[in-house]
C-alpha cells in the first residue's frame, strides 16, 4: 500500500501538483471507461474475443479508480495540513477567535473551571483541543476538569514528553483524522457487533450455488439451449431466497460506518501501529487497539471491503448482479464469519481512537507553544511557583512572577490598585496547577506542587431565574470551600475580592473570621482585596503574609509594572481611574 505524505513543507506546490495529477487520471479514467464499453459492445456484436481486452480494461479503469481516489484523499490531508497550520499560527499569537471554544463544557459550580478561562472566548481549551470527533472532545474535557492525582498527573508527563518529540507522528494523526472522519459513531455500531450472526448451511450451499447456477444459465441462454424464460425463473427464484438475508445485510450496512471513517480509523491506527513507544501508558494505549491479538488495521482492511460492499447493495450496477449470481448470500457468509470470529475486538476502536486524540492534544500542546518550565509533586502540602506565566497572554507581553506556601506560609492577602494584574496572577497560578495535572509543563521557571486540590471563587454572579444575588452566590462558594475544608481535604484555594457584595464593615470581619477559620485546617491559598485593613493581620496571625501589586500615576495616566511585590499595597489608583473616566470630583 502507498502510504501518505504528511509533511506540512511547501503545501501550495504539493497541492498543485496532486491536483494536476488527478485531472490526468480522471482524463485516463474516462478514456478507458469509453475503450471498455466499446470492446465489450465489440464482444457481443462480433465476436466474444473482445471479451478478454474488455476485462483487460475493466481491471485497468478499476486501478485507475484506485490511483484517482488516493490523490484525492492526499489533497484533503494537505489541505487539513493547511488547516492545521493556519490554527497553529492562532494559537501562537493567541488570536483564538474562530477556534472552537468548548464552552458547552463550562460548569457553573465546578470546584475551579469557570474561574480559570479553561473553556469559552479565549480559553485553555482553544489553546489545547486538537481533537477531531465529538467523543475526543468530550474526552478532552473531561480530563482538563479531573480531580489532581500525582499518579495520574506523572504517568500522562512521561507520556507527553515522548510524545512531543513526534512531530510528523502528532501531526500526521491530526490530518488523518481531519482529512476524513465525516460522520459520528452511533450506538448502532457496538450494538451491531455485539449480536452474533447465525448462517446456516443452505446459505452457503445458496452462496455457490448462485454463481454457478447464474454463469451456467447464462451461457446456455447465449448459446441457445434454454429459453430467456429461465432466466426470469431463476431471478424472481432469487428474490425469494435473498429476501431472507435482506434485514441482517441492511442493518450492517446501517451499523458499519462510512467509507471515509473508516479510512480515518485505518489510518490512524496504522499509524499508532507502526509507532514505537516506551512510556507505559501509551505502551497500554497502543496494545489496547489490539483486543483480540490481530491488529486492529488488519480487522479494518477486511470490514471495508465488506462494509463497501454490504453498503452499495442498492445501487443499480450491483442489483442486476446480485440478481443474477445471488452474490448478498456470499456477502452474508464473508460478513458473518468476520463478525463472529473477530467483531467483537473492534467494538472499543473509536473509544481507543478518541483516547489518542487526547494524547495527540497534549503532546501538540507541549511541542507547539512555549511551556517548558519544570514541573515536580512533593509529599508536603504546598505551593511554589517561579517566575510563572499565563498561557492565555501572548509570550512577549507575560509578565513572570513567583510566589512560595509552605506550613509556616499558609494564607496570603493580596492587595494592589485595580488592573494591576492581582486577578491575573492568581489565574496564572490555577491554571498553571491545571497544566502539572494534565501532564503539561509550566508556563515559566517551575512549579511544585503537593497533594492538594484546587478550589476557586472569582466570577461569581447573580442568576435571576434562580432568585440567587452575586453576593449569596460567592457565600455558596465560600461554603463549599469551608466544608471541604472542614472535611480534613487539603485544598489550595483563590478568593478574589473576597465578599464584595457586602458594606466594607461587615466584609473585613467577615474575611478576618474566615481567614482564622482556613488556618485550622490544611487550606491555603490566596485571597484577594481592596481592603487594606486586612494587610494588618500579619501582625497579629501567624501564617498571614502580605503581597501586593502597585501601580505609578503619571498625569493623565496610571502605570502598571504587574510584578507582585512583598508587603501591602502603599497606595491604590481608583480615585484617578474614575477621573479619567470622565467622574468630576469637587475640590
Amino acid at each position: 500500500m502507498v502510504e501518505f505524505d504528511f509533511d506540512s513543507e511547501e503545501l501550495m506546490l504539493k497541492l498543485q501538483a496532486i491536483r494536476k495529477k488527478a485531472v490526468r487520471l480522471s482524463m485516463y479514467r474516462l478514456g478507458v471507461f469509453f475503450g471498455m464499453a466499446a470492446v465489450l459492445i465489440l464482444g457481443l456484436a462480433e465476436h466474444p474475443i473482445w471479451f478478454a481486452p474488455g476485462i483487460l480494461a475493466a481491471w485497468f479503469f478499476i486501478k485507475l479508480v484506485g490511483w484517482y481516489n488516493f490523490q484525492k484523499d492526499q489533497e484533503a490531508i494537505y489541505l487539513s495540513l493547511q488547516k492545521m497550520g493556519d490554527q497553529a499560527d492562532k494559537r501562537i499569537k493567541r488570536t483564538l477567535s474562530g477556534l472552537d471554544s468548548g464552552s458547552e463544557y463550562s460548569e457553573k459550580n465546578h470546584p475551579f473551571s469557570s474561574d480559570l478561562d479553561l473553556f469559552g472566548d479565549h480559553s485553555l481549551f482553544q489553546l489545547l483541543n486538537h481533537t477531531v470527533s465529538k467523543g475526543g472532545k468530550d474526552r478532552l474535557a473531561s480530563l482538563m476538569k479531573r480531580r489532581f492525582d500525582r499518579e495520574e498527573s506523572t504517568a500522562r508527563a512521561e507520556a507527553v514528553s515522548e510524545l512531543a518529540g513526534k512531530h510528523l507522528f502528532l501531526q500526521a494523526m491530526e490530518a488523518s483524522g481531519l482529512a476524513f472522519r465525516k460522520d459520528e459513531i452511533s450506538g448502532k455500531w457496538t450494538e451491531w457487533l455485539g449480536q452474533p450472526e447465525k448462517s446456516s448451511s443452505l446459505y452457503r450451499l445458496l452462496s455457490v450455488a448462485g454463481p454457478v447456477g447464474g454463469v451456467s444459465l447464462l451461457v446456455l441462454v447465449f448459446m441457445g439451449i434454454i429459453p430467456e424464460a429461465a432466466l426470469g425463473i431463476w431471478i424472481l427464484t432469487g428474490v425469494g431466497l435473498l429476501s431472507r438475508i435482506f434485514h441482517p445485510l441492511k442493518a450492517a450496512a446501517e451499523a458499519i460506518p462510512s467509507a471515509t471513517t473508516l479510512q480515518s480509523f485505518l489510518v490512524r491506527t496504522e499509524l499508532i501501529e507502526k509507532e514505537d513507544f516506551l512510556s507505559s501508558a501509551l505502551r497500554k494505549e497502543k496494545a489496547a487497539l489490539s483486543g483480540s491479538g490481530v491488529g486492529a488495521s488488519v480487522l479494518l482492511r477486511e470490514l471495508d471491503q465488506l462494509g463497501l460492499w454490504a453498503q452499495n447493495r442498492i445501487n443499480l450496477l450491483y442489483l442486476p448482479i446480485n440478481l443474477l449470481f445471488w452474490t448478498d448470500f456470499l456477502l452474508f457468509i464473508r460478513l458473518s464469519a468476520w463478525k463472529n470470529r473477530v467483531g467483537q475486538s473492534l467494538s472499543h476502536l473509536p473509544e481507543n481512537l478518541e483516547n489518542w486524540e487526547v494524547w495527540v492534544s497534549l503532546g501538540a500542546f507541549e511541542s507547539e507553544l512555549e511551556g517548558s518550565g519544570k514541573f515536580d509533586w512533593t509529599d508536603g502540602v504546598g505551593l511554589s511557583g517561579q517566575d510563572l506565566t499565563h498561557p492565555l497572554i501572548a509570550p512577549g507581553k507575560a509578565i513572570g512572577n513567583s510566589v512560595d506556601f509552605d506550613p509556616s506560609r499558609k494564607i496570603v492577602i493580596l492587595t494592589g490598585a485595580n488592573m494591576s494584574g492581582k486577578t491575573t496572577f492568581m489565574r496564572t497560578l490555577g491554571i498553571n496547577c491545571v497544566l502539572g495535572n494534565l501532564g503539561l509543563s509550566p508556563f515559566g521557571k517551575s512549579l511544585t506542587l503537593g497533594p492538594i486540590q484546587l478550589y476557586t471563587s472569582m466570577r461569581n454572579s447573580d442568576n435571576l431565574g434562580e432568585s440567587v444575588s452575586s453576593f449569596y452566590a460567592e457565600l455558596s462558594r465560600i461554603h463549599q470551600l469551608i466544608e471541604r475544608l472542614e472535611s480534613g481535604e487539603p485544598l489550595f484555594f483563590l478568593l478574589d475580592e473576597i465578599l464584595k457584595g457586602t458594606n466594607t464593615q461587615d466584609r473585613v470581619s467577615g474575611s478576618e473570621a474566615l481567614i482564622l477559620q482556613i488556618l485550622k485546617t490544611k487550606g491555603f491559598g490566596i485571597i484577594s482585596t481592596h481592603d487594606i485593613e486586612l494587610s494588618s493581620l500579619e501582625k497579629s496571625v501567624e501564617k498571614v503574609i502580605n503581597y501586593s501589586f502597585h501601580s505609578e500615576i503619571l498625569d493623565q495616566t496610571i502605570h502598571f509594572d504587574y510584578k507582585i511585590k512583598n508587603g501591602p499595597c502603599p497606595s491604590f489608583n481608583a480615585h484617578k481611574l474614575m477621573e479619567l473616566m470622565g467622574i468630576k470630583f469637587q475640590n
